[in-house]
């Protein structure tokens, strides 16, 4: 089994979960909501100064889903190259 973390600002949501629905991959998930931190795309911190937050979804799967996964967050990374979107696979 593979652990998925995949965390990305809240614009990009719906994109994320219909990439992932045309992979027919990450079904089952585990949503994180209202996620604050500082990463390469700059701070997300839910206040008056830095208002953006993330989402974060983990997902535990067999490998080939994860390549799957893999495929969907990229599709979305090409098409919104400035929102900080990260994937981590353990």
């Amino acid at each position: 089994m593979i652990r998925i973390e995949i965390i990305a600002n809240n614009s990009v949501e719906e994109n994320v979960l219909e990439a992932l629905a045309k992979e027919q991959a990450g079904k089952f998930y585990t949503k994180i909501s209202g996620v604050h931190g500082i990463g390469s795309a700059g701070p997300r911190m839910g206040d008056a100064v830095w208002p953006e937050e993330n989402f974060s979804l983990v997902i535990w799967c067999e490998e080939e889903e994860a390549r799957s996964i893999q495929r969907a967050i990229a599709a979305v990374k090409e098409k919104f190259p400035g929102e900080g979107i990260k994937i981590f696979g353990i």
